[in-house]
């Protein structure tokens, strides 16, 4: 097997038993972490350099429409409420497979060049079994680690058509897809269920995907607000039921009460937040410290590229930023002045991009952390010629002046999908060119209103 020395880092492992290691080295033999130390010896093995370099977890971003990246830009200025109209009753409807794996692809590669390892891809766009197996292709040929959640889409009904919320999560095409392409669990590509919960489904249809998710042992995971509840009471009568529990994966969350996340967390739900996203589309303030105030915390994820960037750095600095202006404005609103000091330490966010995403996918065994034992994904980030330096705090450094952009090496399971600041693929011009001729047909087939078709074909062509 190949063994592999990280050899002088900063290595930061989100490992409470190692800490940070100010200079230290990291060993790799095969998938997995073999050692941890300030100084390894290893003759067998490649050794590379790390000095003036992070040595981190790779990261996690744990919640993406990823077949959306042949849109980016398009969503900037939309609400929600029209992201809803021009996207899943509009433009949604035109993709073929084809859009779906290219935009996939493209979207998995761009996370391993930010340093994500582990993606969970919430796909829910895919009205044909052709779509969901182009979908799961583009993550396979990536090489990145993911999470396939299958969704379901959202177009405005036909004549005699039911509206989706009233369509229960199809039962034949999960077993399709667990005795198929995901039948293998511990695969680098595993799948999980993104279904509609009870604020845009019947209740009837919230019960029967709850359900089928813990019978098949999958994750339930599902949006939660914009707009009125489909079902008012259903996330009670849910619980009261039996049917939530740690399988149960929430996104966004900003419109639930205090009791209803003091019952979800007793419980064992996870929750997943998109800060940047909620703050521009409307969905309210993150619910970061509602959360630490439970002794919970989120998940953090890009969410939309076709509204914002795929860093999940910047994200992890928005829930970050945006809880510490919600705690400082709380406490001018009671003392007249400027807290003593910060409420949420920069090192939380760090977590909430690797331990927690690896916690909500039920991998913190596996991945989240450098920890021996565990899969060698690992994120190398360059400090650069003075853009980090000095370090005084590592894992604060890392969050508040880490960048995607600054990654030089990614490895998955030991596999490095970059290397020396490039990503290993030698169709990378192909691969822009085909995303950008998908983006460009996806807006010439409607109407949008602030989409710009002379952008759309000048990326095609560059």
């Amino acid at each position: 097997m190949t063994k592999i020395l990280l050899k002088s880092g900063i290595v930061v492992t989100q490992d409470a038993r190692l800490g940070v290691l100010p200079t230290g080295d990291v060993l790799i033999d095969g998938d997995r972490i073999a050692a941890i130390a300030p100084n390894l010896a290893a003759d067998d093995a490649e050794t590379i350099d790390c000095a003036g370099h992070f040595v981190t977890p790779g990261l996690v971003n744990a919640h993406m429409h990823t077949w959306q990246t042949a849109l980016r830009s398009v969503a900037a200025d939309w609400t929600l409420l029209e992201y809803f109209r021009h996207v899943h009753a509009g433009l949604a409807t035109v993709f073929t497979p084809e859009d779906i794996e290219i935009a996939t692809l493209a979207g998995a590669l761009n996370q391993l060049d930010h340093g994500v390892t582990t993606l969970v891809d919430w796909c829910h766009n895919n009205p044909t079994r052709d779509h969901t197996d182009a979908g799961i292709a583009g993550l396979k040929e990536s090489g990145i680690r993911a999470a396939f959640f299958h969704g379901s889409p959202k177009p405005d009904p036909k004549p005699g058509e039911p509206h989706f919320s009233e369509v229960p999560h199809p039962r034949g095409e999960i077993e399709r897809l667990l005795k198929g392409p995901l039948a293998d669990r511990e695969a680098l590509v595993t799948l999980g269920m993104a279904v509609l919960g009870p604020h845009y489904s019947t209740l009837d249809v919230a019960a029967h995907d709850f359900a089928l998710a813990r019978e098949l042992g999958l994750i339930a995971s599902m949006h939660q607000g914009g707009g009125e509840a489909k079902t008012p009471g259903g996330w009670e009568t849910l619980m009261e039921r039996g049917l939530v529990g740690p399988h149960i994966n929430i996104v966004h969350g900003n419109n639930l009460t205090d009791a209803q996340l003091a019952s979800f967390v007793g419980l064992g739900v996870s929750f997943s937040i998109t800060p940047e996203n909620e703050m521009a589309q409307g969905h309210g303030h993150p619910i970061t410290g509602r959360l630490r105030a439970l002794g919970s915390a989120p998940s953090v994820g890009v969410d939309l590229e076709s509204a914002v960037s795929g860093d999940v750095f910047t994200v992890a600095r928005m829930a970050l930023a945006s809880q510490r202006a919600l705690d400082n404005a709380a406490e001018r609103t009671r003392s007249g002045g400027i807290p003593s000091t910060s409420t949420v330490p920069a090192a939380e966010a760090f977590g909430w991009i690797t331990t927690r995403g690896a916690s909500m996918l039920g991998m913190g065994d596996r991945i989240g952390s450098l920890t021996p034992g565990k899969q060698a994904d690992i994120a190398v980030m360059s400090l650069g010629p003075l853009a980090m330096w000095p370090v005084h705090d590592a894992v604060a450094s890392v969050v508040m002046q880490g960048s995607g952009a600054r990654m030089r090496d990614v490895l998955v399971a030991g596999r490095f999908a970059k290397r020396d600041g490039r990503l290993l693929r030698s169709d990378l011009a192909a691969i822009r060119s085909k995303l950008a001729a998908s983006g460009e047909r996806i807006l010439g087939r409607l109407d949008v209103p602030s989409v710009s078709h002379a952008v759309a074909r000048m990326g095609a062509t560059t």
